[in-house]
């Protein structure tokens, strides 16, 4: 498989300047000498280079290369009739390599390079939207001007952690940016905000993982429940809500797991709860619409301001115990047709796709100037087995032997790695014209 770049055209050239010396043979043959100096240049940074002096070297110019490629203004019409969530993922090498995850503070587990993952395949793909519709490579530039003096803020599980940090990655691979603050145990990554001053961008991320108000497990992981109010927005976010320009809420996962679930002081029902307790059970479903409605409502403004509302990215354990040690082994994405999308997959996108619609439903002739889209990450997140940490959340997990047991993460995406691509959509939502 090889990277189908686009020929360079010919008749796209510059006259040359006068000044220029004169070449004494050729322009064909120059032009071939140029390319072949170039060529071996190239291959020697290849092969004789350290392997922490390629990515950065070979990172701008696959930008460019991408970016020239795949760049909207290549189809008639730019991405207004993209659809993002359909496709598949085309052998692309290096695609991917775009930062370095210590540089810029990723959790610890998500940096799989740090800890020793061997194979680095999963960063030489790239999602190719059905239909040839183009996906041009993440722009810094381009997302920093598309919310430039704005408050991104990234609400929900650790799946929005996960994409809120390949976010400051890629920003700061290009741009400066200053950590604002951070929870007080540096392990926990579960309340943070950067600022990239050029722009006046905030990046911040809250851990909600019911999206809104819960107590309980969440945050103490020793308490057997959650204890979750689908009527009150999260404290941390809800009380920041109306400096927030963009948001993007993601959770499902919590939300499958179960919880006690109130209206104000009453318990309405429960998901996954002890039988002892003796609650109705109202499922996950309805819980899920009924927290997305209340952040909606609450970010909700007579102000312009975006709301995303990401799709479900489930995990690859395959069935094999979380702590088995071969779980998600797989090295390649998976093709089209060859593994189905979950039922569960598909029903709780379509919830998202439903409370968006409500949403705007809502607001439709009332003067609200709040845009409500959605980011459909699934069927390009459930593609992927091969970009997981697996058993490299921790360093070197292997030099001690292979033990029997060892817990595997086949739920988040390494950093640099798929992830990536969700931001990548995000930045064409946040370029697109409000409907």
């Amino acid at each position: 498989m090889g990277a189908s770049y686009q020929p360079l055209d010919s008749h796209n050239h510059h006259k040359p300047s006068s000044k220029n010396p004169p070449c004494f043979v050729s322009k064909p043959v120059c032009a071939l000498l140029a390319c072949g100096f170039v060529s071996l240049a190239l291959l020697h940074l290849l092969c004789c280079s350290p392997a922490g002096a390629q990515r950065p070297a070979f990172s701008p110019l696959l930008q460019y290369i991408n970016n020239t490629y795949y760049s909207v203004s290549s189809v008639p019409g730019g991405d207004e009739g993209c659809n993002y969530s359909e496709g598949r993922w085309v052998w692309s090498p290096g695609y991917a390599r775009r930062y370095n995850a210590t540089e810029c503070n990723v959790k610890e587990s998500h940096d799989c390079l740090r800890n020793g993952r061997p194979d680095t395949g999963y960063l030489d793909w790239r999602w190719q939207p059905a239909g040839g519709c183009p996906l041009p490579a993440f722009d810094a530039g381009a997302f920093l001007s598309a919310v430039r003096g704005k408050h991104v803020a990234f609400i929900g599980d650790s799946m929005a952690r996960n994409q809120a940090q390949s976010l400051v990655c890629l920003l700061g691979a290009a741009f400066p940016s200053r950590l604002v603050y951070r929870d007080a145990d540096q392990h926990k990554h579960n309340f943070w905000r950067y600022a990239f001053p050029a722009h006046g961008v905030t990046v911040s991320f809250y851990w909600n993982p019911f999206i809104v108000k819960a107590t309980g497990k969440s945050e103490d992981e020793s308490v057997r429940e959650n204890h979750v109010h689908l009527d009150t927005p999260g404290d941390g976010w809800g009380a920041d809500a109306d400096t927030i320009d963009v948001a993007v809420l993601g959770a499902s996962h919590w939300l499958l797991n179960g919880a006690i679930y109130y209206n104000g002081s009453e318990v309405i029902g429960a998901h996954n709860a002890p039988a002892e307790l003796n609650y109705t059970g109202v499922g996950y479903a309805w819980p899920l619409k009924m927290a997305y409605r209340t952040a909606v409502e609450r970010l909700s403004s007579s102000r312009p301001r975006t709301v995303v509302l990401a799709t479900f990215s489930p995990a690859h354990f395959e069935g094999r115990p979380s702590d088995s040690p071969t779980a998600c082994t797989k090295m390649e994405p998976y093709e089209e047709g060859e593994k189905e999308l979950d039922w569960i997959c598909r029903e709780l996108r379509d919830i998202v796709y439903d409370e968006a619609e409500a949403a705007r439903a809502r607001s439709a002739g009332g003067g609200a100037t709040t845009r409500v889209e959605v980011l459909d990450v699934t069927k390009l997140a459930a593609m992927r087995p091969d970009g997981h940490p697996s058993v490299y959340m921790h360093r070197d997990p292997f030099a001690h032997g292979v033990p029997e047991r060892m817990y595997s993460d086949c739920l988040h995406f390494c950093l640099p790695g798929p992830v990536d691509t969700f931001n990548e959509i995000l930045l064409q939502i946040l370029r697109r014209k409000r409907r």
